[in-house]
């Protein structure tokens, strides 16, 4: 008969999912833990579910996690006795991350071969399974002593190819040093310990354990100060992508303030300025250009024309697939990533952890608002209803077309002018994603509109005029998603997204999580369609969030304009 244990709260079900009680005691101390190791899978009102993979196994085991501590937990607070088909599976993801190591091939005295890599199996078992593996005798150049030789042009390709075969690779066969370049960190600069923790763990001591991974930190907790960090111990040539212009300015701004360097030694290779210095920032959008489909990418070439010592990923989690296949021939350099989530909505994050490197470092998003370092968050759902007109439109459109309508709907345009009416004295940024109704709450606002095709000085200039205070609110589109930094900003309103990305909505909150100064929460309001294909939509969306330990409170604009109590969910 099964053992029952009611007052835990986990459930470990067959298909890898863990199902937690969000009402439970101690369900903040046991969501803190499975963070580690699963990822949150759905959180309707009660019960979430999380679920665990090879690649948040192996990023667990990245961090030192052990397959024992991970299986110990699931028992020792499951209901039921967990299924060993889990526990097994878990051991035998667990034991994949290590059991290939790639090595540099020290031949015999006068052999050759310096230009190639040992793949070295942990034991004759693994050695096995992986001989077997068909494809695999494309990237090999020979054997030598039980391991396979592996030319250097292949150091990322057969990383990829045999994660994706579920045997992610110990890469360990050390980088270039790269160009020297002395920098130094600003004496007057205070690294927080977390940053500095951060920049230890990537760097290890300079060992070839280190040099490559991701660091996971939130929105607004300083990432830019842990790439700092590390280019200051590697004292190398270093080439940072980033995602939009406004942020190669941001960088170049943070560098040439925080660090020793000199104006001529930081440059900026954009559509408006190609100057290649010692430090140089690029984004993502310049390297991918090419004049139509079948072109080359032409500014792939900035890789190879300075010898870098280190590529810095800003926003991995958005790194498009071209710059992995470039990303694959650069194995030889080190590769920082950063991120606030390694979420990826094409479900790629094997590339990233096989690629740029596995996760090095991360903190949960409430561990650092208790300790003050981000901004308390407040997050409120507000519904809707479609009027009449609109509503008729909905019921006659295609399955396609249904979540678009929800998203666009004109009954939003009060509720929207009422909440910046509510925060008047405030710094309220009103973020969406169609141009045309952005276009017509900026008119209804008398709010300033950036988009894509706003020039980057006229953007540069209106967020320095929001930063003062001169403009109290801005309406911003998808451009205002990433790399803007906004301190003062303290009121988000989401009036529509990209469908249920995950991403998004973790990058729009932390668009208003720097610390204020007066101690005032942020406040995040999504604007969504009642009993719409967007408010299905917007459950994925929170699901990151909610992951993150931040709960939903759901109203209606009803309620909002009669200023009643807030119907409180835990979680959309």
């Amino acid at each position: 008969m099964t053992a029952l244990r009611a007052e835990n709260p986990l459930i470990v079900q067959s298909d890898r999912s863990i199902v937690v009680e969000i009402d439970h005691p101690r369900y903040e101390e046991v969501r803190d833990r499975l963070g580690r190791f699963a990822e949150l899978e759905k959180s309707p009102e009660y019960l979430h579910t999380y679920r665990v993979s090879p690649v948040s196994i192996w990023n667990a085991a990245a961090l030192g996690v052990r397959a024992e501590e991970i299986v110990g937990f699931l028992r020792d607070n499951a209901r039921y006795p967990i299924p060993e088909s889990v526990a097994a599976e878990i051991e035998k993801w667990h034991a994949r991350y290590g059991a290939l190591s790639l090595e540099r091939h020290a031949p015999a005295a006068g052999a050759g071969g310096n230009g190639r890599l040992c793949l070295r199996p942990r034991d004759a078992a693994a050695g096995a399974e992986v001989r077997a593996l068909a494809g695999l005798d494309a990237f090999l150049a020979g054997e030598a002593n039980g391991s396979l030789l592996v030319d250097d042009a292949h150091r990322g390709t057969i990383k990829q190819f045999l994660i994706d075969r579920g045997w992610p690779v110990d890469d360990v066969a050390g980088y270039l040093d790269g160009a020297p370049l002395a920098i130094a960190l600003r004496p007057a600069l205070e690294v927080r310990a977390y940053q500095r923790e951060a920049a230890d763990a990537f760097h290890a001591g300079g060992s070839a354990r280190g040099g490559s991974g991701v660091v996971v930190l939130p929105c607004g907790s300083g990432k830019t100060i842990v790439g700092l960090a590390v280019m200051a111990r590697l004292r190398t040539d270093t080439l940072v992508l980033t995602t939009n212009t406004a942020a190669v300015h941001q960088w170049k701004a943070e560098i040439l303030s925080k660090t020793s360097l000199e104006p001529s030694e930081v440059g900026e290779y954009t559509g408006e300025v190609k100057d290649l210095r010692p430090v140089t920032v690029t984004t993502y959008q310049m390297l991918t250009y090419r004049k139509h489909r079948d072109a080359p990418f032409h500014h792939f070439a900035i890789f190879g024309q300075r010898d870098w010592g280190l590529v810095v990923y800003d926003e991995v989690h958005l790194l498009p697939a071209p710059v992995f296949s470039v990303t694959a021939s650069l194995q030889a350099r080190r590769r920082l990533g950063l991120t606030a989530t390694l979420v990826r909505e094409d479900g790629q994050e094997s590339r990233v952890f096989s690629l740029i490197g596995p996760k090095r470092h991360a903190l949960p998003w409430k561990v650092l608002e208790r300790q003050g370092f981000i901004a308390t968050a407040l997050c409120r759902e507000v519904r809707v209803p479609l009027d009449e007109d609109t509503a008729r439109t909905y019921a006659a459109a295609a399955p396609r077309e249904k979540f678009r309508i929800a998203s666009e709907s004109e009954s939003k345009l009060a509720t929207v002018a009422a909440l910046v009416a509510r925060h008047r004295g405030d710094h309220v940024l009103v973020l969406g994603q169609y141009l045309d109704q952005l276009r017509t709450l900026a008119e209804r606002l008398h709010a300033p509109l950036i988009t894509g095709k706003t020039p980057n000085a006229e953007r540069e200039s209106l967020y320095a005029k929001f930063r003062s205070g001169r403009i109290p609110v801005l309406v911003v589109s998808k451009v205002g998603n990433f790399a803007i930094d906004l301190p003062d900003a303290n009121v988000a309103i989401q009036v529509s997204g990209t469908f249920g990305s995950r991403q998004e909505e973790a990058q729009r909150l932390g668009r208003i999580l720097r610390p204020k100064t007066d101690g005032r929460p942020a406040l995040f309001y999504a604007v969504v369609s009642a009993d719409t294909r967007e408010r299905e939509f917007a459950e994925k969306r929170q699901r990151f969030l909610t992951e993150q330990g931040y709960a939903y409170e759901i109203t209606t604009a009803e309620r909002m304009r009669g200023d009643t109590e807030t119907l409180t969910h835990r979680s959309a």
